[in-house]
């Protein structure tokens, strides 16, 4: 896994999965080429070697084999207009050569990383994509409490505080962040939140442990949530990676 603070590359074990809502732009690879499988809230399964399913959309995921490849992309990190065309669909997308261009990205990293370690990584968009993804244009107060946010999720961030740190009112703060970010801002922090568990995936110590070091008022809380957002427990997620190798 290679974490950078608006991408996640993943590529090992899926896990039976339940209902899942990720804050990002999510593309699923098969590592084979064979069918994966995906479900939207309420529709039937569709298959194909890639899917591709926007943030905050919640779907189920499934493989004939145990392993995936999966990109994620921070929905805050893109201007919306100017998405390529595949992170724009929903669903099965019919784009061979970009499968071939993850697998052979994966490849790649998996040498450099035996090679060079972190060091030698590629961009991270011109290696899955060919380019740079075009950055959001944000309101400067908004922009601002996103990357106080990304640089600490675990930090208490309540919305008042924000607010009063880039000087708004708070009714007129949520109203700009939602407009600005396309989220509401408690549903933003509950994300970041989430995705911190990343960091934490290869760590020792208990969930309560872990709970705590992520923001998490107690383990009930963080397990609810984090079952929320992956569609796995906590502890799976934690027994799925213990041979995982994580790149920040």
């Amino acid at each position: 896994m290679w974490l950078t603070p608006s991408r996640v590359f993943y590529a090992g074990l899926l896990g039976a999965t339940g209902p899942r809502s990720l804050g990002g732009h999510g593309v699923y690879v098969s590592p084979s080429g064979r069918p994966l499988r995906m479900r939207l809230a309420g529709g039937s399964w569709q298959s194909g070697e890639l899917l591709v399913v926007p943030a905050r959309v919640p779907h189920l995921v499934a493989a004939e084999g145990p392993m995936v490849i999966s990109l994620l992309v921070e929905s805050e990190s893109v201007d919306p207009a100017r998405l390529p065309a595949l992170l724009r669909q929903c669903g099965p997308a019919d784009a061979p050569d970009f499968a071939r261009r993850v697998r052979d990205g994966h490849a790649r990293l998996i040498a450099i990383a035996q090679r060079e370690g972190l060091q030698g990584f590629p961009d991270f968009d011109g290696l899955f994509f060919g380019a740079t993804l075009a950055p959001p244009v944000l309101d400067p107060r908004i922009r601002a409490v996103v990357a106080r946010i990304n640089a600490d999720p675990a930090a208490p961030s309540p919305a008042q505080a924000c607010a009063d740190a880039v000087g708004l009112s708070f009714s007129r703060f949520l109203h700009l962040f939602k407009e600005e970010t396309g989220v509401t801002f408690r549903a933003f922090r509950a994300w970041k939140r989430a995705r911190g568990l990343l960091h934490h995936v290869r760590r020792g110590g208990s969930l309560t442990d872990i709970a705590l070091d992520t923001g998490y008022p107690d383990s009930t809380h963080f397990s609810h949530s984090i079952r929320q957002v992956y569609g796995l427990r906590p502890s799976d997620i934690l027994a799925g990676s213990r041979r995982l190798a994580v790149h920040r």
